[in-house]
């Protein structure tokens, strides 16, 4: 990776999303990063946008912003996500109206904005994050897994669509990770989650970046339209 390369993780405040942000500075990049809160830490090389991913004015102007400061976007990370972890009896439509507006509206927008910028250079790298509870159909994730099953799809044709202009889009699905999305949820639910992978342990933030870094790679030119879940979901 360059010094040069222009690297977007949304959902960069904690957890994967800041993860893979400082995981990317310290190989060279210029990440930017954004959220709906402030970050509560600082790295040279990193700049954080308070940025609601599922409001397309904001996402407009945080693509313009770092258009202006740097000409150009290498590589686009969809990490941002919410979840509803209630049966689909007890779920409002509330819920369901904010799940898919931040999980699959703001990665259509993001995704979209994302391209406008790589096409200019007929180069891009797009990963989505998915889950494994679409493989799994887990219960109790009904609109979570939906709503990440629908980013699934829209990767999968995002990939036909952008092919010619040089970019690709794939998707990563993680297994439970220690994360604040997870933390809430009964330890006996995340062990019957882990029991039903091939691989039977918790994943970690460095799976994660493990397959990012795969499909960034600018030898990667040839993967699009792909999606691995980790564990063996």
């Amino acid at each position: 990776m360059t010094a040069a390369e222009v690297v977007l993780v949304t959902g960069a405040r904690k957890g994967i999303g800041r993860y893979l942000a400082e995981h990317f500075v310290r190989r060279g990049a210029a990440v930017e990063g954004c959220s709906r809160e402030p970050a509560d830490w600082h790295l040279d090389g990193y700049t954080h946008h308070l940025c609601d991913i599922g409001n397309e004015e904001e996402v407009k102007a945080l693509m313009a912003d770092i258009s202006g400061r740097h000409g150009r976007l290498d590589v686009t990370i969809n990490n941002a996500g919410t979840a509803c972890m209630n049966h689909v009896l007890l779920t409002p439509l509330g819920s369901v109206d904010r799940i898919f507006r931040t999980n699959f509206a703001g990665t259509f927008l993001v995704c979209r904005e994302s391209a406008k910028l790589m096409r200019a250079r007929n180069y891009g790298r797009i990963v989505n994050i998915t889950t494994v509870a679409v493989p799994m159909r887990l219960a109790g994730e009904a609109v979570y897994a939906s709503s990440k099953s629908a980013v699934v799809t829209f990767t999968e044709v995002l990939a036909r669509e952008l092919a010619d202009f040089g970019i690709t889009c794939n998707c990563v699905g993680p297994s439970p990770i220690d994360t604040d999305l997870i933390r809430s949820v009964p330890h006996a639910k995340i062990r019957s989650v882990i029991d039903g992978l091939a691989i039977k342990r918790p994943g970690t933030f460095e799976d994660v970046a493990n397959v990012v870094d795969f499909f960034v790679k600018p030898e990667s030119s040839y993967i699009t339209g792909q999606t691995i879940y980790l564990g063996g979901a």
